[in-house]
């Protein structure tokens, strides 16, 4: 089926790189082609009701096809720990209707994982216990709730003093771009050492315990964050990886460790909760990144992804509709195309219609809502009723990207 394309396509929004490398980081505009005009009329949607329809990850049920995308909000405590604000935070986008809460990038150990100060991490029992009130709250509205689990790498921007110094990645490559100012960074990023092959191990083994940890404090899913940049992604990520081991090379090495971790992590958890993966092209330090290999890089990597038991794969992209690599598809349809596992994705689906466009098309089992989630925690709700939607104000993020600062922002409109 060829990829869902939307008569107009939505401004990008600057997503925070905020430094001397702007020019080239912020607005990357992939335009979608154009459908012919006889195809144009028939890609029109204006019914949403397929967003509305029950939908399952496994044996998860879903009483409908919305979801939170994961957003970082720094909101934790100084060592970790999810917060009374955080369990109101995610409550409100249960309770306005959505039918899956994906929480905020979670670091998995106390060494290099953590990316930002006041993240929330999930590597010991405290940090277990004060998860629980979270997952109450999603629960109490109505929806599943689904953990996120990330390793950082080069991108670390401030960690709890206790924890190790300095930043580790694949190969030791400084890293493109400048620090989130909105997440207390300044300056450019710190060059990383190489990741040794005992590390890789410790981070793997980092991934896998706090999956059993999300299990026990009550999660329905897990996600690996293997997007954006981050660890994961580095790995993935041609320029930033450069091993000659069987971590680096070609496609099939540099996802090796994705594979590794999914399969390791159903194993311990003796497969309790559906367990999947977020990739990406662009990242928040490298706006502009495309898959070296196109659609052959899909085509090598989604089966074995599969045949290591992924449930889903959440696609993040900014226009998720946009055609990638000449194919005909979205990124997120050529994962339909090339994988059996469920499909969420994320990016620029904030108009209903687009989002109801891009599941009738067969593109996405699940739409995931970002920034139009923060301007509108219902806005399941709203849609159904035919109510208009709130457009995001970045004055949210003003001076941080926190829930203080939103909370500000709001008293003040």
């Amino acid at each position: 089926m060829r990829g869902f394309v939307p008569r107009s396509v939505g401004p990008i929004h600057h997503r925070g790189a905020g430094n001397a490398t702007a020019d080239r980081l912020r607005f990357p505009v992939r335009e979608a082609p154009r459908l012919r005009a006889e195809e144009e009329e028939e890609s029109t949607v204006t019914d949403t009701s397929i967003l509305f329809e029950e939908t399952a990850i496994g044996s998860v049920g879903l009483r409908n096809r919305m979801a939170v995308a994961p957003m970082t909000r720094v909101s934790a405590t100084e060592d970790g720990r999810a917060t009374d604000q955080m369990a109101l935070y995610y409550g409100r986008y249960a309770s306005g209707g959505f039918g899956l809460v994906i929480v905020e990038a979670t670091y998995v150990d106390k060494l290099h994982a953590q990316g930002y100060l006041h993240q929330p991490g999930l590597t010991d029992e405290a940090q277990a216990a004060a998860w629980a009130k979270v997952v109450d709250a999603i629960h109490a509205g109505g929806a599943k709730a689904c953990m996120q689990f990330v390793h950082a790498g080069a991108l670390n921007q401030g960690r709890h003093p206790s924890y190790a110094e300095g930043a580790i990645a694949p190969s030791a490559v400084e890293p493109l771009g400048t620090m989130l100012t909105f997440y207390r960074g300044e300056g450019g990023y710190p060059t990383p050492r190489e990741i040794t092959r005992d590390e890789i191990a410790a981070v793997k083994q980092a991934f896998v315990d706090s999956c059993v940890r999300a299990v026990a404090a009550g999660f329905d899913l897990i996600e690996i964050h293997g997007a954006n940049g981050y660890l994961l992604d580095q790995f993935w990520t041609a320029y930033t990886n450069q091993r000659t081991d069987e971590y680096g090379g070609d496609a099939r090495n540099r996802i090796r460790l994705d594979e590794e971790i999914i399969r390791e992590a159903i194993a311990a958890t003796n497969g309790a909760v559906p367990i999947g993966l977020r990739l990406s092209q662009s990242k928040v330090n490298d706006f502009e990144y495309q898959w070296v290999g196109g659609e052959q890089d899909a085509a090598d990597i989604f089966p074995v992804l599969d045949a290591a038991g992924m449930a889903y794969i959440h696609i993040t992209e900014h226009d998720a509709t946009a055609e990638v690599f000449g194919s005909g598809h979205s990124l997120a349809g050529l994962a339909r195309k090339h994988s059996n596992a469920k499909v969420i994705v994320n990016g620029g689906l904030g108009d209903p219609a687009t989002a109801a466009g891009l599941v009738a098309h067969g593109d996405a089992d699940i739409v995931a809502q970002g920034k139009s989630a923060l301007a509108n925690p219902d806005w399941p709700a709203k849609v159904q009723a035919g109510e208009a939607l709130e457009e995001f104000d970045f004055g949210m993020f003003s001076p941080l990207a926190d829930l203080d600062s939103a909370e500000a922002w709001a008293a003040n409109r």
